[in-house]
This record gives C-alpha cells, structure tokens and sequence, in this order.
C-alpha cells in the first residue's frame, strides 16, 4: 500500500508543471492513511487524469495533522472533497468510488467514448 505521504511527495503531475492556475482547485480533507482515505486520493487521481487531464490541482488536508482546518470548508465528515474552483464551491463525502456520483457532484461532463 502506498502511503499518503508518498503519494503527495510524488513528482508533479501535468497539472502541477503548468503555469497558469489550473481551471479546476480541489482539496480533498482526509484523517490520516486510513483505507477510505487513501482510497478517496485515488479515485480522485483516477478521475482527474482521465476527465481533468492537465486541468486540476489537488490539495490535501489530513485533518490529524490540522484539524482547525475543518472549520474553513465547514467539514463535518472525512473524506471530503470540496470543489473550491470553479465555483459555486460543492462538496461529496465518502471514498470517491463512484465515479458518475463524482461527475455528476463536481458537475464535470464525462469524456465521449470512442464507438
């Protein structure tokens, strides 16, 4: 299992090398390396590199490290993402594995399918 901390002293993505403020700002708030944690980070990824590609930025706040953090975003349950830009701000709570419940609450539209 990888842990959070590799994952996020990873070498930059695309979206992190750009120069320009990436068109979508996400902060997923997570407590610690649990398993719902960690499997939130990658659907995430999984979701942002195949529908955000290039496009995304995500921050990560493990609110054992900083829980007065939760009060900013309001955050009542982890993991949470919450979708900062574009805006209206929106949120989903839980590990992230459904995909078109993800789509569907970062009002991302999915990419077409080639037949």
């Amino acid at each position: 299992m990888i842990s959070l901390a590799a994952m996020l002293d990873a070498p930059p993505d695309a979206a992190a090398t750009t120069a320009t403020t990436p068109e979508w700002q996400l902060k997923l708030y997570v407590a610690g390396q649990t398993a719902k944690s960690m499997a939130a980070l990658e659907n995430l990824k999984r979701v942002c590199e195949t529908h955000l590609a290039g496009r995304y930025e995500i921050e990560v706040v493990d609110l054992l490290v900083n829980p007065r953090l939760a009060a900013g975003d309001q955050i009542l349950a982890v993991p949470t993402l919450v979708r900062k830009v574009p805006e209206p701000i929106r949120k989903i709570i839980g590990d992230l594995s459904n995909e078109e419940r993800v789509l569907v609450g970062l009002d991302v539209r999915p990419l077409k399918q080639a037949p």
